[in-house]
C-alpha cells in the first residue's frame, strides 16, 4: 500500500468518525493538515531544493578547481624563480624559502602554510600531474590531493610514479565518497602493487611522540592537561633547547627529540643523548642550553591594580589575565620600558638593551609579512642599512627573524619603515604589503611615532654579496632523499622480518585485483 493510499482511507475513517459525533471539518482543511504533515515526513523534490543542491555542487567543484590553480600559479612562480636563480639552492635560505615568503605575504598566510602550497604544488607538476589534472577540472578535492601526495611520496622509480599517477587519476574520479582511511587504503593498495617499499607503513607506538602546547584566552595553556601559560611556555624553550643539543645526523624528528626532551627535562640532564651512534659524535662540543626566559610585556596600571588590563607573552597569542600578572610579578624581574620619544640616534651599529627591548616590545614578532616568530628570537634589522648611514634608531629598527633577514638581504625584497613601526614591504614581484607592530592593539602607547630618520646616503655596493649567505650542508633535494631512502629501507626490512619460510611447491595463483569498486 502507497502512502498516499494509506492517507486516503484515513481520511475516509476520520470524516465517518466526525460524522457521528459532530460536524465535520470541511475535507479540504484535513486535507491540508495531512498534506503539511507527510511533507514534513517525506520532503518532496522541489525546483527551490533542486536548484540549491545545484549551486552547492557547483561552488564545491569551483573550490576544487581554484585550489588546482593555485597550486599551478605557484608552480609556475617556482619555475620562474628556479630558472633565475637556481644556482642559489645551496645556500641557507634558498629558493623554497624566498618563493614561500613571496606566497605568504601575497595570500596572507604564514611560511609553514605557504610551504606547505609549494610542496603540493612540486608534486603536482613532477610526480602527479594526471591526479592534478582531476583537481584543476575540479573533480577531486584538495585533500584527496594532499592524501595521494602524501601515500605516493617514497616511490623514486619515474616509470612507477607515472604509472601509479596514471591508474590513480582514472580511479580517483570513479570511487565513491570515502573517509580518509578508506581513501588511504585504496591508494597504499596501488602503490603496494606498483613498489610494495613505497607503501607509508604505521610506525611502532613509541615513534608515535609528540608534547604539543595549545594556548588559551584565560592564561591558561593546554599541555595535555593545563598549566599556567608562562610555565607551559618555558618548559616549550626548554624542549627546545634540549632537542637542538644533538647533531644533525641524528634520526629523530624534531617533534620525537622534544618528546624524548621531557625525560632528559625530568632527569636534571643537560642535554639530550644523541642517536647518531657515531662514535666521534660533535654534538660533545655543542654548548649546555641556557636558563630558559620568558619575557611578558604588561602595563604599569596592571602592576598597580588600577587597571585590569592583560598582559602578553612575547610572540605569541597568548594573553595573561590582569590577576596572573600580578602574581608572576611578585618574583619576576621586572625591567621598565622606555619609550625614547624624540631620542637622537645611538652611535654605533648594536643598539643599547634599552633601545632593544623597547623595539622588540613593540613588535612582539618577527615584521615579515605572515611570520609570527616571537621578537625575542629575532635579529634587530636597520630598515636603511647601518653601511648606508641608517640611524640606530626606533624609527630605522625592527625585529626580523634570521630567514626573513637573509631573504631581504638577498632576495630582492625592498622595505620602509615609518616613526610609528609600521612597515611597507615591496617583493621581488613587485607588490606591496603593510605591517603594523604587533603592540598597536594591547599597548598602542609604544607605537607613538619616534621621530623621523636622515635619509640614506649612496648605497655602498659590494662586488660579491652572495658570498656572505651562509651555505647549506645539502641541499633540499638530498635532504629529500635521505629521508626516502631512509624510510624505504625501513619498510623493506620490515617486510623482510615479516616474510614466511618460502615452501618449496610452486607458488600459488596470483593475488586478486582490487575489491570492488576499486
Amino acid at each position: 500500500m502507497s502512502a498516499r493510499t494509506f492517507l486516503s482511507d484515513l481520511l475516509r475513517i476520520i470524516e465517518h468518525m466526525f460524522g457521528q459525533m459532530s460536524p465535520a471539518p470541511p475535507r479540504s482543511d484535513v486535507t491540508a493538515r495531512f498534506d503539511e504533515l507527510f511533507k514534513r515526513r517525506y520532503p518532496s523534490t522541489t525546483p527551490e531544493s533542486a536548484a540549491l543542491l545545484d549551486r552547492i555542487c557547483s561552488s564545491s567543484r569551483v573550490e576544487n578547481r581554484a585550489a588546482g590553480e593555485r597550486l599551478a600559479a605557484i608552480g609556475e612562480l617556482d619555475l620562474l624563480r628556479l630558472r633565475e636563480c637556481g644556482e642559489r639552492e645551496s645556500w641557507a635560505t634558498d629558493t623554497w624559502d624566498a618563493i614561500s615568503a613571496e606566497v605568504a605575504a601575497a595570500l596572507e598566510i604564514s611560511q609553514a602554510l605557504a610551504s606547505s602550497y609549494l610542496n603540493y604544488s612540486r608534486a603536482m607538476r613532477i610526480r602527479l600531474p594526471e591526479v592534478g589534472a582531476g583537481l584543476i577540472a575540479g573533480d577531486i578535492s584538495y585533500s584527496t590531493f594532499q592524501t595521494i601526495a602524501y601515500r605516493t611520496d617514497l616511490i623514486t622509480d619515474p616509470e612507477v610514479m607515472a604509472a601509479v599517477d596514471a591508474e590513480l587519476s582514472l580511479k580517483v574520479r570513479r570511487w565513491p565518497a570515502m573517509t580518509r582511511g578508506r581513501l588511504v587504503a585504496a591508494v597504499d593498495q596501488i602503490v603496494a602493487r606498483a613498489d610494495r617499499h613505497a607503501v607509508r607503513r604505521r610506525r611502532e607506538q613509541h615513534a608515535d611522540r609528540e608534547f604539543s602546547i595549545w594556548d588559551g584566552d584565560n592564561g591558561l595553556t593546554e599541555v595535555f592537561g593545563r598549566l599556567v601559560t608562562t610555565d607551559a611556555h618555558a618548559v616549550d624553550a626548554r624542549l627546545n633547547a634540549l632537542a637542538a643539543t644533538v647533531c644533525e645526523d641524528d634520526p629523530r624528528t624534531l617533534k620525537q627529540r622534544r618528546a624524548d626532551a621531557i625525560g632528559a627535562l625530568a632527569a636534571g640532564a643537560a642535554r639530550l643523548q644523541c642517536r647518531c651512534g657515531q662514535p666521534m659524535c660533535p654534538a660533545g662540543a655543542t654548548p649546555v642550553p641556557c636558563p630558559v626566559v620568558i619575557h611578558v610585556v604588561a602595563n604599569q596600571s596592571t602592576l598597580d591594580g588600577t587597571k585590569p588590563d592583560p598582559g602578553s607573552i612575547i610572540g605569541t597569542d597568548a594573553l595573561i589575565p590582569a590577576e596572573l600578572i600580578a602574581q608572576l610579578a611578585e618574583s619576576a624581574r621586572l625591567r621598565p620600558l622606555v619609550h625614547p620619544g624624540d631620542a637622537l640616534p645611538e652611535r654605533g651599529y648594536v643598539p643599547s638593551q634599552a633601545l632593544a627591548d623597547f623595539v622588540r616590545c613593540r613588535d612582539l614578532t618577527c615584521r615579515f609579512p605572515g611570520c609570527d616568530r616571537p621578537a625575542t628570537e629575532a635579529d634587530l634589522d636597520h630598515t636603511i642599512p647601518h653601511s648606508e648611514g641608517g640611524a640606530t634608531h626606533a624609527s630605522n629598527l625592527k625585529s626580523l627573524c634570521r630567514q626573513h633577514h637573509l631573504i631581504k638581504t638577498f632576495w630582492g625584497w625592498r622595505d620602509q619603515q615609518l616613526p610609528d613601526g609600521t612597515v611597507i614591504w615591496s617583493s621581488p614581484s613587485g607588490h606591496t604589503y603593510v605591517t603594523t607592530p604587533g603592540s598597536a592593539l594591547l599597548f598602542p602607547t609604544l607605537c607613538t611615532p619616534t621621530g623621523e630618520v636622515a635619509p640614506p646616503r649612496q648605497p655602498n655596493h659590494r662586488t660579491d654579496r652572495a658570498a656572505m649567505m651562509p651555505r647549506r650542508r645539502r641541499t633540499r633535494a638530498e635532504n629529500r632523499a635521505t629521508y626516502v631512502a631512509a624510510e624505504r629501507r625501513h619498510n623493506r626490512g620490515a617486510l623482510e622480518a615479516c616474510r614466511p619460510a618460502q615452501p618449496l611447491t610452486s607458488p600459488g595463483p596470483a593475488p586478486p585485483g582490487d575489491p570492488p569498486p576499486f
